[in-house]
C-alpha cells in the first residue's frame, strides 16, 4: 500500500498492484484495476517512486533496501 493525497488534502493508502496506469492530466490521476478514477496532489513521478519503494520493501526487506 502506498500513501497519496487528495486534492482536498486527505491522506490515503492505495494497493498499488491494483493500479492500472497513471496520467498526468496536469492533475495526477491513477486508473486502478476497477476503472476506478483517483486524483492526487502527488506528481506522477513521486507516485511512481512510491510504488517502486514499496515493492523493494517487499521483495528486498527494509534492511537490506539500499542495497538495491
Amino acid at each position: 500500500m502506498i500513501e497519496v493525497t487528495r486534492l482536498n488534502g486527505k491522506e490515503f493508502y492505495i494497493n498499488s498492484d491494483l493500479v492500472l496506469f497513471i496520467e498526468k492530466t496536469p492533475d495526477t490521476v491513477i486508473t486502478m484495476l476497477n476503472e476506478r478514477k483517483i486524483v492526487v496532489l502527488e506528481d506522477v513521478d513521486k507516485v511512481v517512486e512510491k510504488i517502486i519503494e514499496f515493492k523493494r520493501k517487499v521483495f528486498v526487506g527494509p534492511d537490506l533496501k539500499d542495497r538495491a
